[in-house]
């Protein structure tokens, strides 16, 4: 969740740099920023609760005379979001500073031990046990002595470590919690995120678990758990700066809603080969005569996509299908076996909470396949098969096009699964194909309706509460459009099945109260109406988005956007973009920060 960016290299060159990874950063969610820098033999550390603009502010005019510093955007768990909860933390002696992503679990008996010993802490945090730790067990050898306070330390880590001593060296280790290694010319990197140290190189090594790391200018040595040094494998990054810019767009959010035309386009051509589904060798490999059932595990928007997955295989593929929210996944005593197939999807590939679901599952003898969007993420080197949903770089906290991507791939995949099972003809294997080839078309058409859903938006700003609601797959599609309500206009909302309303929701409906009704499948469009007659009845305010040639729809309904006539298997490719529209208009009229909501992270890496 929180940001790290480490550097070692030139001198007079670690402030800007820090700076500069720490502002790409700031699409994972933050509430402070604090860089430390070791200068004429000593730490200097500057840390600032709020927006990265207040850590400039301070270090306004300063001469940057560094060449090795560590950066940090905070997401709060262990205390408020102040300058003295800010990292870097520091040791009693000011020899030692840490950044920290994760949580220290037994942070509380470690603390008591150090105050006992003398230690005065400064901070309410976790974190700084860490700085501490390292500064009593400090040998000389800085990897001797992160293995000791590594084999004292319980929970999640990502950790960056400067030592006055070793003013040209940078430790870092990770455990559950993301960290790569950048390699320049002349300067190296450690990051949470790739986008980070992307103006700077594109080759980076990803640290697996429990490994550890010197970085030094020229040069950089990965330890395994044991200290000893191991090789890793090199990655280049194949996407660039430009596609981390908002090229034009005012949000970040709006520019990922454009992107999406591509983004489906991009995910069909890579796992199609002579016109036909192919998802590679390793894919082939799997056995599906002894896979009997299936279960889907994720969180939030990713969570969603799995809904309409699951929908999918069984109306496609006839095949059992179960779908788990991550956090709840390991405390159910879930049913899974070897002829389980677990499938993981995460944007990020670092959730921690679906990690862990996964690790449980392979315990139990699953064959486990991961849906991502980030090359060389922790779930998908550790998933048995990875798919990439291709979507590139999405910066905007809200998940847009990295949702609609996976989607679709779980489209194809129902789709393999289906032809594969004998469940759907070649006829109709066919007919999907062809229809999904012209989808981007049909998106670009979608996005057509911008202005209007502009206008309705001007009209819901003021709104405290709302629901969405829909029937078969159209309740997954009201789940994932009432959520990105909440995400960026904060305002109240539910999504219920439609059918649900009479059993206790219709209470809530009174003169005025916003009802955003998804209607696109056929054979659920005359109860669609009863449900829209309903909530009128009572005065509801209701905006209904449906195909075109529903015009019972539009006869009921006060206001109404249109989708153009499709499958209803995909139609919910096309619902989604109205729905990202109307909450990102609706955050802009009120004014908010619609790439930062409050409180929220891109890549959520603690439990």
């Amino acid at each position: 969740m929180c940001g790290i960016i480490g550097y070692v290299g030139t001198e007079n060159e670690a402030v800007e740099v820090i700076l500069d990874g720490l502002s790409k950063l700031e699409y994972r969610g933050y509430d402070s920023a604090g860089l430390a820098l070791i200068e004429d033999g000593k730490i200097f550390i500057e840390k600032k609760s709020g927006r990265l603009l207040n850590l400039k502010k301070a270090l306004k005019g300063r001469v940057d005379k560094s060449c090795i510093g560590i950066g940090h955007t905070r997401w709060a768990t262990h205390g408020n979001p102040t300058d003295e909860n800010s990292h870097p933390h520091f040791s009693q002696d000011r020899k030692v500073a840490v950044v920290h992503n994760g949580i220290i679990e037994n942070y509380i008996d470690l603390r008591d031990k150090l105050e006992k010993e003398g230690v005065v802490f400064t901070s309410q945090t976790d974190s700084e046990v860490v700085a501490h730790l390292f500064s009593k067990y400090f040998d000389g050898d800085m990897i001797s002595t992160l293995k000791k306070v590594k084999s004292i330390i319980r929970g999640s880590y990502a950790l960056g470590i400067i030592e006055v001593d070793n003013p040209d060296k940078m430790v870092c280790a990770r455990k559950e919690s993301p960290l790569i290694i950048g390699l320049g010319k002349d300067k190296n990197f450690i990051a949470s995120d790739v986008p980070a140290i992307l103006k700077y190189t594109r080759d980076v090594v990803f640290l697996d678990n429990d490994e550890m790391a010197i970085i030094e200018k020229n040069k950089v040595t990965v330890f395994d758990p044991q200290g000893q040094p191991i090789e890793k494998k090199v990655t280049k990054v194949e996407w660039d700066t430009e596609q981390a810019n908002k090229k034009g767009y005012p949000h970040f959010m709006l520019k990922e809603i454009h992107e999406q035309p591509e983004v489906v386009n991009k995910g069909i051509a890579r796992y199609m080969k002579d016109s036909q589904i192919y998802f590679g060798e390793e894919f082939e490999k799997i056995d599906f005569s002894k896979i009997d059932n299936i279960v889907i595990v994720a969180c939030g928007t990713a969570y969603h996509a799995g809904l309409q997955g699951a929908y999918f295989l069984k109306k496609l593929a006839g095949i059992k299908v179960d779908v788990e929210v991550a956090s709840e996944f390991r405390y159910s005593d879930p049913f899974i076996n070897e002829k389980t197939l677990a499938i993981f999807i995460s944007q990020s590939g670092e959730t921690l909470d679906t990690l862990m679901a996964m690790k449980l599952s392979k315990e139990l003898g699953a064959t486990t396949l991961a849906i991502t969007n980030v090359l060389g993420s922790t779930i998908s080197r550790e998933a048995d098969i990875v798919l990439y949903t291709m979507a590139g770089p999405e910066i905007s906290v809200a998940s847009t096009k990295a949702y609609t991507a996976q989607v679709a791939l779980m489209y194809m995949f129902a789709m393999y699964m289906g032809i594969k099972n004998k469940k759907i003809s070649i006829e109709e294997y066919n007919e999907y194909m062809r229809t999904i080839a012209e989808f981007s078309d049909r998106i670009e058409v979608a996005l057509e309706n911008k202005e209007k859903i502009h206008e309705l938006a001007k009209k819901i700003k003021d709104c405290r509460n709302g629901f969405y609601i829909g029937r078969g797959i159209d309740e997954k599609i009201a789940r994932e459009g009432s959520l990105k309500m909440k995400e960026i206009t904060y305002i109240h909302s539910e999504a219920i099945a439609a059918g649900e309303l009479k059993h206790g929701t219709i209470a809530l409906i009174e003169p005025g109260t916003l009802v955003v009704v998804v209607a696109t499948q056929k054979d659920m469009i005359e109860k669609m109406v009863s449900n829209i007659k309903e909530i009128k009845a009572r005065g509801g305010y209701v905006i209904a988005i449906t195909k075109e040639n529903y015009s019972q729809v539009l006869e009921v309904a006060d206001e109404t956007i249109f989708i153009e006539d499709i499958n209803d298997m995909l139609a919910p490719l096309l619902t989604v973009m109205p729905l990202q529209l109307l909450a990102y208009y609706t955050a802009v009229e009120k004014g908010l920060d619609v790439d930062k909501p409050r409180n929220l992270a891109k890549s959520v890496t603690v439990e």
